[in-house]
């Protein structure tokens, strides 16, 4: 799919496609570091989804300026998307951070651009969470 084409799409759609992308990578990353019991690699798996944890990551890529203008503005466009009701265990900042961060997971995923969200991942995963 083109980038005009993923474009097209509402941030919340593009966010519930890299919710998925997001989602399977921190799955795919906890089980090959370590084969551990399920409930094990589930309480891991849910620190790396949380809203806490990914709106650190988007305060990570942003203040070193790592994503496109492309990308930024798609992370906006998540961010500032209407209708995103928080989970009482997070701020409503954290959760609009979170869901422009997933928007942009699932517009690269959309696109094909692999190499990128894998990029990306690999930033956060080890940087992003870091400032919690």
């Amino acid at each position: 799919m083109t980038s005009r084409e993923a474009k097209q799409y509402s941030p919340l759609a593009l966010a519930f496609m890299g919710d998925a992308v997001f989602e399977q990578l921190c799955r795919e990353r906890l089980i090959l570091t370590a084969n551990m019991p399920a409930k094990k690699l589930h309480e891991l798996a849910v620190k790396k989804v949380c809203a806490e944890y990914q709106a650190a990551a988007v305060r990570y890529l942003l203040e070193n300026s790592l994503l496109s203008d492309e990308e930024l503005e798609i992370l906006k466009r998540g961010r500032n998307a209407s209708g995103v009701n928080a989970p009482k265990h997070s701020t409503v900042s954290e959760y609009r951070a979170a869901t422009g961060l997933e928007s942009l997971f699932g517009f690269l995923h959309l696109c094909g651009r692999h190499e990128r969200v894998a990029e990306l991942f690999d930033i956060v995963w080890n940087n992003g969470g870091n400032q919690i």
